[in-house]
């Protein structure tokens, strides 16, 4: 019978934080990992394309202090996936330098092995030349004209390279861009745990306390690996795992909630049982995952122009009720003035009737008191972006609509400046499927890091 393996998870994503009675009291129970998932496709193809992070650095290095403090003084490896947020190279050294000031400042003495997982250009090239690329579902198929305009292109590393990392003895274990349970799921692989349940254990504990109840991303969770099944256990009196939030977050952005692709297999939790063992706590069991032939997905982000926005609000009564013919009034008096200029896309964000869904906003007809208007202009410079915003909310602001009252503006400007140069603009270009052989990919780099009383 196999001892149960701990993993404890500080938050969702490294830098949203977590209460240091939390963290302590999960240190207190003696993990076999600490574990964090730094990133995501979630805040969209922006930070990936400009090598910025979404997450704030003084928020990344308090929590990574506590993880590396602690971690390092009790002798359980610490391990971070998707490293800045997006996981690009100048991710990845962001989140190194940060890691070397707090060994600098803490007199820390640890081996870090750090996992690239960008893919060069040119291995993209032949792979698509070769037919090695697939898109995803509603992709287009890939380009190579694509494949040059972006700045950085990342693979989803899985557990194999983590698991070479350990075992060739990293304290740290710092990766580019990785499959979400890869740092939760590699160690415990290694130690001869199920792959089913470790992966699924990691794919809930990569979210930590969003799938307890009430949920958080800023608290901390313990998984706690067993033979046939884990454990989710909060660390926080504040909340508590059930089987419906457990279940539930099997749902968060999956298309299909019994089959989770990764690189080189598929999650199957057909089978998969929530049981609540009355404490607070909920026993996972049934998961399995299934082999298949070894792809990895590609991501990158093409710049596509730049953007500049006017944020609005609109409380008259008779303007609310006659938006849309405005709306299309207003573009077309902008269209007239500025002739026939084809780079160059102007939208309208109306929140309170549309904002959110758009076209596919099932309450077409219900009326609000008040709107609020998001101008969004994308133009091929940032230059002529400001422009037609300044144009397009001038129009707007003194329209002479049907019913129109008060001859003063139309619009309330929460702010001024009212217009906002919101800089270059990035889309995803690659989001598609690559073959590989899991052996030689994703090699790491193992440096020593030491800093005493007197030297460095």
């Amino acid at each position: 019978m196999k001892p149960e393996f701990k993993i404890l998870s500080p938050t969702a994503i490294l830098g949203y934080g977590f209460p240091e009675a939390s963290f302590l009291r999960g240190m207190a129970e003696k993990p076999d990992l600490i574990a964090v998932d730094g990133g995501s496709t979630d805040p969209g193809p922006y930070y990936l394309g400009s090598g910025k992070s979404f997450t704030d650095r003084t928020a990344v290095k308090r929590d990574l202090r506590y993880m590396l403090v602690h971690g390092l003084k009790a002798g359980v490896p610490v391990v971070v996936g998707t490293a800045g947020g997006s996981g690009a190279a100048p991710h990845l050294e962001w989140c190194r330098q940060i890691i070397l000031e707090i060994a600098r400042e803490e007199k820390l003495h640890f081996n870090l092995a750090i996992i690239p997982t960008d893919v060069d250009k040119a291995t993209i090239h032949a792979a698509l030349d070769a037919g090695e690329i697939q898109p995803l579902d509603l992709v287009p198929a890939l380009t190579h004209e694509l494949i040059d305009a972006c700045p950085n292109i990342v693979a989803q590393a899985g557990v194999e390279p983590f698991i070479r990392a350990l075992a060739a003895g990293a304290d740290v274990v710092l990766a580019g861009r990785a499959y979400d349970p890869a740092c939760f799921a590699a160690l415990p692989i290694m130690r001869g745990y199920d792959e089913g349940l470790a992966l699924h254990c990691g794919k809930i504990l990569e979210c930590a306390a969003i799938a307890a109840t009430p949920g958080s991303g800023s608290d901390c969770v313990m998984g706690i690996l067993r033979e046939d099944s884990f454990v989710l256990k909060a660390l926080s009196d504040d909340r508590k795992f059930t089987a419906e939030s457990a279940a539930a977050h099997t749902l968060y952005e999956k298309s299909d909630p019994y089959h989770l692709p990764g690189p080189g297999g598929v999650l199957d939790l057909t089978d998969c049982v929530f049981k609540e063992l009355g404490d607070g706590t909920v026993q996972v069991s049934g998961s399995r995952h299934v082999h298949s032939p070894y792809q990895v997905k590609l991501e990158g982000s093409v710049p596509v122009g730049y953007r500049t926005i006017s944020i609005a609000g609109i409380r008259d009564p008779i303007m609310i009720a006659s938006i849309d013919s405005i709306i299309e009034a207003v573009k077309a008096r902008v269209d007239v003035i500025l002739g026939d200029d084809k780079t160059s896309q102007v939208f309208f964000h109306i929140y309170g009737k549309n904002g959110v869904m758009g076209r596919l906003e099932p309450l077409k007809d219900s009326v609000a008191h008040e709107l609020g208007l998001v101008i969004e202009i994308l133009a091929d410079t940032q230059e002529k972006a400001d422009t037609l915003c300044s144009l397009t909310r001038s129009t707007l602001l003194h329209y002479g609509y049907p019913g129109r009252v008060a001859t003063a503006g139309n619009l309330a400007f929460p702010f001024s400046p009212s217009d906002i140069s919101a800089g270059t603009v990035y889309e995803f270009g690659v989001y598609h499927l690559l073959t590989v052989d899991e052996k030689t990919m994703f090699p790491f780099q193992m440096e020593e890091v030491g800093y005493h009383e007197g030297r460095s």
